[in-house]
Order: structure tokens, then sequence, then C-alpha cells
């Protein structure tokens, strides 16, 4: 074979060569997820992974732990959608009122009386001395307690007194219940507090805003007052309707209630969103 048809023979056998190492080889820069649908890559801060913690209860047998507690919801807590079925949280749980309003699923499995099927329960109340056993300590109502045993053990679990259970964080869920805003007492003019409830998905919240009739855009930041109550001190009169921006704590969603609070609203009195999360 003449010398130039050899060079050429050995240069095509060397390109076909590097042409096969890139075509089973990844480049550095290729990135499958930059090819697939965004639905494939949803973040999910709820996983399903079960984590420990301990269980013990208040309250009535069948009641709902204390009306009112440390969130300030009150007579609700014992009627739909919480229907009793919520809890007094740890200070890691509770997080000195962020945690008012999240949902966690929990089931138990350590004593006979269990029925481990899954319960889901509402932050609604603080435990200050709860964290000092677990971490995650759920001091629950007697309904939610009794919930998790075998039909017709649930004053047998009770009588356990405490107990480890799973727990886990969800998602609420208020199907066909729209976000309450219940203007609290010792709002007037210039000062402006509402307690707030329902909010589906993450459930807490970490920025509230208001925003007022006239043309202005602006947005005043409503600061946490206690529990699930934010207030605003304008330090002037306030001009109603108002709009309320909410924005959650965990995953950051907005959403905007507008004209929720109208000219005229009253103490006491709840006003509702036509939207939720």
């Amino acid at each position: 074979m003449a010398p130039t048809l050899q060079r050429a023979l050995s240069h095509l056998l060397t390109l076909v060569a590097s042409l096969s190492i890139l075509l089973v080889v990844p480049s550095s820069c290729f990135n499958p997820k930059k090819i697939v649908n965004a639905s494939y890559a949803s973040y999910s801060l709820y996983g399903s992974d079960w984590s420990p913690a301990v269980a013990t209860w208040y309250g009535p047998a069948q009641g709902d732990g204390s009306e009112g507690g440390a969130c300030g919801y009150g007579s609700a807590v014992g009627e739909p959608p919480f229907s009793s079925l919520m809890s007094a949280g740890s200070p890691l749980l509770f997080e000195s009122g962020e945690g008012c309003g999240s949902c966690y699923e929990m089931k138990c499995t350590g004593n006979y009386a269990c029925s481990g099927n899954s319960v889901r329960v509402v932050i609604t109340d603080s435990c200050p001395g709860c964290g000092s056993d677990a971490q995650y300590h759920f001091d629950l109502s007697g309904t939610a307690f009794g919930a998790m045993a075998i039909s017709g053990q649930d004053e047998k679990l009770r009588n356990a007194g405490k107990i480890d259970i799973q727990f886990r964080r969800v998602e609420c869920n208020y199907p066909g219940v729209s976000i309450s805003f219940r203007v609290d007492p010792g709002s007037n003019k210039e000062y402006f507090a509402i307690l707030i409830e329902y909010e589906s998905g993450d459930g807490d919240l970490d920025k509230v805003e208001l925003k007022e009739a006239h043309a202005s855009a602006q947005w005043y930041s409503m600061q946490r007052s206690w529990g699930a109550v934010w207030k605003l001190d304008k330090g002037s009169a306030l001009v109603a309707p108002f709009s309320i921006k909410l924005t959650t704590l965990k995953s950051g969603k907005t959403i905007v209630a507008n004209n929720v609070i109208p000219a005229g609203w009253i103490i006491d009195q709840t006003y509702r969103s036509i939207v939720n999360f």
C-alpha cells in the first residue's frame, strides 16, 4: 500500500475511534434533566419518610384538648374542619407560633391497642415542657390520641398515657373551606389585627401583608402578634376595605384575598376569602 494511502486510512480510523468515544462517554455539559418535562423535577417538602416522636394527651377523653390554646383558634378546634383532631406541639413543632396551622400524619405501633392506621392532626397549641423527653413531642387531644387505636380500644390506648409514634409532615387539605380572617379584639382605626385560619397546603405562614382601599399600591407588612394572630399598628387611620396577602413559610407560595375585609368591619366577625392555597 502506498505511504500516502496508508496515512489517509490511519487518519480515517482515528476519526472513527474518536466519534465512538463521544457516543459512549457523556459530556460534562450534558444534563438529561434539562430535556425532560419540568414536572419530573418538581420539588415537594413533604417526603414519605416517617420519624420517631412521643405522644401524650390532655383535656377531656373525647375532647379537643383545650379550647383556645396558644394559636388562638378558640372553639373552632372542636368544629369542622379541625374536628378536635389537634395537637399541642413541643418547641420544635410550635416554633414560637410559626408552627400554628401546620399538619402532621402520625401512627402508633408500640402498644397492643394501636391500630397502625394513621391520623392527621393540626398544631393548634403549645406544650413548652414537652421537649424534655423527645425533640418532637405531640400532646394530642383525647380525640386524636384515641383515633390511633383499634376500634373499641381507644380508652385502653389513652390509659397508656404516653406512647411512641411515627410522624411526618403533610400538606393541609380543607376541601370546600376558605381561608378565614377573624378580626381580633382591640382592633381600631389605626391598629388592626386578625386571626388567620384554614390555610391549605403548608398551613403555616411566613408573611402577612395588608393593602388599604385607596389607589396606593403599597403593602404594609403585618407582624405576628401571637400564635396565628397578625397585627398592623400603622399610627394613622387605616382605610378599608383591606386586601390581605399571605406567603407560606415552607414553600413561599403567595395568594391575595382582594378586599376581603370590608369597610365597616366588626370586631370578632369572620370574613372569608374566595381563594385558598
